[in-house]
C-alpha cells in the first residue's frame, strides 16, 4: 500500500519539535507492515541543501504566487518529494518564523500550498504514481483533508494527526479566495472557522480519520479544559478519533551504541551511567555530588511547566538534589532558568538553545528527568528518559499518563514501577514529586529496579505502526 506522508518537518533534515522526530521515525517503522511511504516536504534551504541525488518528477507553473517543482530523493532511508518553491520556503530565519521570532505572514500560503500539492500528487500530479491514503501531520498539512473533500477525489483516503491542538491555524476570511477552494467550503462543513479559516479545523471536519498521539490526550481534547474550542467538532467525529502513542527510533536512541555519550551501556548494566553523570556535571559546571542529578530538557514555555519548575529549584537544592537545564523559551523562564543557576552556583546549570548531542547526554547522565506539563499530548523526553535509565518525573496528563507507571506502593511491590507521576498540575504537587523521587532514590535496589524496568520497556514504533498500518487498511477498504 502506497501511503503520503504530509508534513512541515522531518528529522534528521529539519526540526523543531516531536513532530519531526515522528515524522522521521513512523515510515521507517510502517515498512515492517508492508506500507510504502514517501514523505512531502517543504524545501527549506536545510532540505534542499541535504539532497544529493535529487530527481524532477513534476514542474507547477503557478504555485500560489511562484513557479515551484516536486524533487523526488531519498535520504536517510527515507523516500522524499520535495516540494522546492523558492517564493514560499528558500529564506533566513526559521521555518514558522522569522528572526524576530514572528509567524512569517505568509504562512497560511505556504502551508496551503504543501497541502494542495498532496492533493493533487493524489490524483495523478507525478505519472505511476497515486497514493491511496495521505497522512497529514497538524495544522501545516491538515488542509489536504478538504482539499480532497472539496475537489471531488472518490479514491482517496485522508488521516489527519494532531500532534498538539493549541496550534490550529487560524487566518481571517480574507484569506479563502486565494486558497484554490470553491465557495462551498466556507462554510462550518468546510474549513470556516468563527468566520474566519481554520486550517486545522478544516481538516478535522473533512479527514476520513482522526488520530492523535496518546490514548488519554485523545480523551481530553475532547473536553473544554484540553479541546481548545474543538472539543464539539471532536465528539461529533468521536467515532472516527484514535487515540496511538508515539514511539521513538530505538536505533537513533540506543544507551548501547549512542555516539553521544561518554560510556555506552544495557539495561541489565546502568553502572557506566556514573561516567555519563560526570561528563553531564562538568558539561553544566556542577559540583560532584551524592544526591540526584535532575535533567530538563525542553521549549522553556508555560504548557511544558517551566514555571513549576522554577517555583520548585530552591526546595530541589534544599534537598540535596541538582538541576540540569537545556532550552530556550518564553523570556521570563529563560530568565528565571539564568538566575537560578547564579544564585546556585554548582547546584544549577542552565545551557540556553538546543544542541542534539547534549539532549542524548542529559538522558544518559541525568537520574531524574523532568516532564511537568500542563498538557502533554504523548511527549517523547519521558520516553528517551525510560530508554536511558533517566527515571521520568511526570504530571498525570496525557501521553505521559499512559508511558509512565507511577512508583506507588503496589507498583513498586510488583516491580513494573517506572518514573514518578503527580496530579494536580500545580507548585506543591511538583514539590511533593520532587521530595518523593529523591527518597527513592535514597533507596538503591528500588531505584536500580525501576531504572532496569523502564529500560526494558518497548518504547519502539512496533505496536503502533501496526496500528497504523491496521487503520490504513480500514479506509482503504472502505473505498
Amino acid at each position: 500500500m502506497d501511503v503520503l506522508s504530509v508534513t512541515s518537518e522531518i528529522f534528521p533534515l529539519v526540526k523543531t519539535g516531536g513532530l519531526a522526530d515522528v515524522a522521521g521515525a513512523l515510515p521507517l517503522a510502517l515498512a515492517a507492515h508492508d506500507i510504502s511511504v514517501r514523505t512531502l516536504v517543504p524545501g527549506y534551504p536545510a532540505v534542499t541543501n541535504a539532497l544529493k541525488r535529487g530527481r524532477v518528477v513534476a514542474e507547477i507553473g503557478d504555485l500560489f504566487g511562484g513557479s515551484a517543482k516536486l524533487v523526488a530523493a531519498r535520504v536517510g532511508g527515507l523516500d522524499l518529494i520535495v516540494l522546492d518553491a523558492e517564493h514560499l520556503f528558500d529564506r533566513p530565519g526559521g521555518i514558522y518564523v522569522d528572526d524576530f521570532g514572528k509567524d512569517w505572514t505568509d504562512n497560511w500560503q505556504r502551508f496551503a500550498a504543501l497541502s494542495w500539492v498532496a492533493a493533487e500528487l493524489a490524483k495523478g500530479m507525478v505519472e505511476g504514481y497515486r497514493p491511496r491514503i495521505i497522512h497529514a501531520h497538524d495544522w501545516q498539512a491538515a488542509m489536504v483533508a478538504a482539499y480532497v473533500a472539496f475537489g471531488g477525489d472518490q479514491q482517496t483516503r485522508v488521516v489527519v494527526t494532531i500532534h498538539n491542538i493549541a496550534f490550529q491555524g487560524q487566518f481571517g476570511a480574507d484569506i479563502f479566495p486565494h486558497l484554490r477552494l470553491p465557495d462551498a467550503a466556507f462554510t462550518m462543513h468546510g474549513v470556516e472557522y468563527y468566520g474566519g479559516v481554520g486550517f486545522l479545523k478544516g481538516g478535522l471536519q473533512c479527514a476520513h480519520a482522526i488520530t492523535t498521539v496518546s490514548p488519554t490526550y485523545a480523551r481530553e481534547i475532547r473536553t473544554p479544559e484540553y479541546g481548545m474550542g474543538l472539543e464539539g467538532l471532536l465528539n461529533q467525529r468521536g467515532y472516527d478519533l484514535h487515540g496511538i502513542l508515539n514511539g521513538i527510533d530505538p536505533v537513533a536512541w540506543n544507551p548501547q551504541t549512542d555516539p553521544a555519550l561518554a560510556a555506552n551501556y544495557a539495561a541489565a548494566n546502568t553502572k557506566k551511567r556514573s561516567v555519563n553523570k560526570l561528563a553531564l556535571t562538568s558539561r553544566f559546571n556542577l559540583d560532584h555530588s551524592e544526591g540526584p542529578l535532575f535533567g530538563l530538557v525542553s521549549r522553556l514555555t508555560w504548557q511544558k511547566g517551566i514555571d513549576l519548575i522554577a517555583a520548585n529549584i530552591d526546595w530541589l537544592v534544599s534537598l540535596g538534589g541538582q538541576l540540569a537545564v537545556l532550552g530556550s523559551g518564553e523570556a521570563h523562564l529563560e530568565a528565571a532558568m539564568a538566575d537560578a543557576a547564579v544564585r546556585h552556583p554548582g547546584r544549577v546549570g542552565f545551557v540556553q538553545g538546543y544542541d542534539e548531542d547534549l539532549s542524548h547526554l542529559m538522558q544518559g547522565g541525568s537520574d531524574i528527568m523532568l516532564v511537568p506539563s500542563r498538557f502533554e499530548p504523548c511527549g517523547l523526553t519521558q520516553l528517551y528518559g525510560l530508554r536511558y535509565g533517566a527515571v521520568p518525573l511526570v504530571s498525570r496528563v496525557g501521553g505521559l499518563a499512559d508511558t509512565v507507571i507511577d512508583a506507588n506502593e503496589a507498583a513498586i511491590e510488583a516491580g513494573v514501577a517506572t518514573g514518578i507521576q503527580f496530579s494536580p498540575v500545580d507548585s506543591q504537587t511538583l514539590g511533593e514529586a520532587i521530595l518523593r523521587a529523591i527518597n527513592l532514590y535514597a533507596e538503591p535496589e528500588t531505584w536500580s529496579r525501576m531504572q532496569r524496568k523502564g529500560m526494558k520497556t518497548d518504547v519502539s514504533w512496533n505496536n503502533s505502526a501496526g496500528k497504523y498500518a491496521m487503520l490504513y487498511q480500514n479506509l482503504a477498504a472502505d473505498q
